[in-house]
């Protein structure tokens, strides 16, 4: 697949979009455009899926919403608001630390650097790029495994993993796309594009998709 056949594809997805669920992450930062949540309920979004993760983002504000509030709470009480997430101890762990990082180097304010975000416990590069393009509204590709495994199932890129994905989105793909990506084809992996028999039939980009490793579909 082509840059241009690219852009083509995500200008209809993005429009089909708007019928799919919504990820969490955006949902929360259409609520509150807060840095400081969207980093925590990215986090706790790890390796959990959406609906655990609106409820234990929903619990955990509730209780504190702030660095300043956050480490008043005890890492027993983070687990109980938290639970079930995936790893919540060691989600809860990271939390702390994060708040307590925060309020040391930062003023309790969340870094708009990407570096800096990377230095921060339980952050890795998905996380970084999505506090940076929807907590600030910088440029950034959060690649997540949907981003990866859609466009190597268009043909776009030959990577193994979704870091190599965004060392060549971030030469490649066209700026404006960027920040849009993530929510267009987490969406679409959610919805259409399942990792095992996607449903094709019903795909509006099917005469574009390559289909690379689809080996049956619906």
């Amino acid at each position: 697949m082509t840059t241009e056949t690219l852009d083509t594809v995500l200008t209809i997805l993005m429009e089909e979009s708007k019928h799919w669920h919504v990820p969490i992450v955006t949902l929360i930062k259409e609520r509150s455009n807060d840095p400081f949540q969207i980093l925590i309920s990215t986090i706790l979004s790890l390796r959990t899926k959406d609906e655990v993760t609106t409820e234990a983002s929903r619990r955990l504000f509730e209780a504190a919403n702030t660095p300043e509030a956050m480490v008043m709470l005890t890492e027993s009480e983070i687990r109980k608001w938290i639970y079930p997430v995936g790893f919540y101890k060691r989600k809860a762990q990271h939390i702390l630390e994060v708040c307590r990082i925060l309020l040391n180097a930062y003023q309790g304010r969340v870094p708009d650097d990407l570096d800096l975000l990377l230095k921060l416990p339980g952050v890795g590069r998905k996380t970084a790029n999505l506090v940076m393009t929807l907590g600030f509204g910088k440029p950034g590709i959060c690649v997540d495994t949907h981003v990866h495994r859609i466009s190597n199932r268009f043909g776009y890129v030959q990577t193994r993993h979704p870091d190599e994905t965004e060392m060549v989105l971030r030469k490649t793909l066209p700026e404006k796309w960027w920040i849009p990506i993530n929510d267009i084809l987490v969406a679409f992996g959610q919805g259409l594009c399942k990792p095992v028999s996607p449903f094709c039939s019903q795909c509006k980009v099917f005469q574009y998709c390559e289909r690379i490793g689809v080996e049956r579909s619906r």
